[in-house]
């Protein structure tokens, strides 16, 4: 028995095409169909229509729009990146960009418009970008309540991510984590009044991770999205007040996380060595590279042993990659407390079934699996 084709609206779906950046030959690799749903002289059945909204990070609903949605394009919010940078991020990159933006609209929806933790601290602090460093990272800390003894006591690197995810999650910003599949881009952030996020790549080392939630938390601060790559070479590019922004998030990570005050204590007595780098990054959880990098800039190195010993570890590095389970790599990516407020959502019958799987972004027909894998707790 043919399937029900549903009269979907041919602008919406040349619009969702567009905005994920698809030509119409490309799309059609995907969905042969596709230049007649868009010309109206045909409609996709139930199933198209899920693959389509999967393909192209829209709501099913959409497509039954009279208009498209007013929404700025993405590349609005990255003021600190410029044009020719922005055009030349992958595929892959840019639909994280949508789903990320997706997610951002689903916990909207999922929490009524008001965010579920009891501080945010991007409404809460506020900085301009001549701040010094220092007194940024120290009001940072003390609004987290996350002391150095805290981080000093962690037992690994993945123990130091999940303490800094949560303490990010407890005052407002969501985290998101996938594999971009691209290794120069460590990740970025999506600013928003109400739900700011930052979305981290997975395959970067833990320590990586953890320096990348704190150089997209500076952009949130500074209320700007931002995408955190391992080369900044278009920075001399921007023009002032985002060039300072920029340079701002990467010091402020690194203040933050390795403090001046701590670091000298730390390093007194200790040779200028790889293996002294390596002993100091396991102190922090941070990586070899941003020790290293403190003793390029105090001159006990020079710029020669910097990029050879940065060279060499990165030839050694192992990606954090996936856990290989759809289910737990499903929790890790969404997260324990947006995975909570789908099925709160749920419980409540203020959803169903099918919508709870577009929420989490897993068929119906798993819900049930994956229910029980969340109620396990951490793995």
């Amino acid at each position: 028995m043919p399937r029900e084709k549903l009269p979907v609206n041919p602008t919406l779906v040349e619009w969702a095409r567009k905005r994920a950046g698809f030509t119409i030959q490309e799309a059609a690799q995907k969905f042969s169909h596709i230049e007649a749903w868009e010309a109206g002289e045909d409609f996709p059945t139930y199933p198209q229509l899920e693959r389509l909204a999967e393909e192209f990070k829209v709501p099913i609903a959409v497509f039954f729009f009279p208009e498209p949605p007013q929404s700025p394009p993405i590349r609005e919010s990255f003021r600190t990146l410029p044009d020719t940078e922005f055009d030349q991020i992958p595929r892959r990159v840019g639909f994280l960009l949508r789903k990320a933006k997706a997610l951002q609209m689903n916990l909207a929806e999922l929490s009524q418009g008001r965010n579920p933790a009891d501080r945010l601290i991007t409404r809460d602090l506020a900085f301009e970008d001549d701040v010094s460093v220092e007194t940024m990272a120290t009001r940072v800390r003390g609004y987290l309540g996350v002391a150095l003894t805290d981080q000093y006591a962690w037992a690994d690197d993945a123990t130091a991510l999940k303490a800094w995810r949560q303490s990010l999650l407890d005052t407002g910003v969501f985290v998101f984590k996938d594999q971009f599949r691209v290794d120069e881009y460590s990740g970025f952030s999506l600013y928003d009044d109400v739900f700011p996020i930052v979305y981290v790549n997975n395959s970067s080392t833990k320590t990586r991770q953890i320096f990348t939630l704190f150089h997209e938390l500076a952009h949130l601060l500074f209320h700007t999205s931002g995408i955190d790559t391992l080369e900044d070479r278009y920075i001399p590019t921007l023009p002032g007040r985002q060039r300072r922004i920029e340079i701002l998030c990467n010091r402020f990570a690194t203040q933050f996380l390795v403090p001046e005050t701590a670091f000298a204590h730390t390093v007194a007595g200790r040779d200028h060595s790889e293996r002294t780098a390596e002993l100091i990054a396991a102190r922090f959880h941070v990586s070899r590279e941003v020790i290293y990098r403190k003793f390029l800039d105090r001159r006990w190195i020079d710029q020669a042993e910097y990029t050879r010993a940065v060279r060499q570890w990165a030839s050694q590095r192992q990606a954090g990659g996936g856990s290989g389970d759809f289910y737990w790599s499903t929790i890790s990516y969404l997260g324990r407390d947006y995975i909570s407020l789908a099925f709160n959502q749920y419980y409540q019958n203020r959803i169903d079934a099918e919508q709870l799987g577009q929420y989490l972004n897993t068929k119906p027909k798993n819900i049930s699996t994956l229910e029980q894998y969340f109620l396990r707790g951490s793995r």
